[in-house]
């Protein structure tokens, strides 16, 4: 096997697979729980650290009113909470509520269910060689400093 044939399999598998997953998730926030691609992913974003509907809109390359209306939907639904920054009374801090996280989490576990499934015919050794061949992947596009 070459570097050539790498970047060959690494095309015909990683981006399928990714779209496969990607659209796995979107379906089940959509059907499951009637959330738009916005909404999950400003779901996704605030549990992951981004607080404010100004970070939400720059990480996820939204205009800050399409952020402003996932977030005001999500507030409606008591899957957000704003908190008005007490200091500057035109910022707020977001959070996920319990039932936020409740539906993250649920979307997450029937993702997992899912690929679960799909990995249903692969051996506990094959397992463990796309384990290998998945963190040798993550270490060629983020290697590790030098200590």
């Amino acid at each position: 096997m070459t570097i050539p044939d790498l970047i060959d399999t690494f095309w015909e598998t990683l981006p399928p697979v990714w779209r496969q997953t990607r659209a796995k998730i979107r379906a089940v926030a959509a059907e499951r729980f009637g959330l738009t691609v916005e909404q999950f992913q400003a779901l996704r974003r605030i549990r992951k650290g981004y607080n404010s509907v100004s970070a939400l809109a720059e990480e996820g390359r939204l205009s800050r009113s399409q952020a402003s209306r996932a977030v005001e939907a999500l507030v409606r639904r008591k899957l957000v909470a704003r908190l008005t920054d007490s200091g500057d009374r035109r910022r707020a801090h977001l959070s996920l509520t319990a039932k936020g996280e409740g539906v993250l989490s649920a979307i997450y576990a029937e993702t997992e269910t899912w690929l679960s499934e799909r990995f249903q015919a692969i051996t506990p050794a094959q397992t463990q060689e796309i384990i290998r061949a998945l963190r040798l992947l993550r270490e060629a596009f983020f290697p590790k400093p030098p200590p």
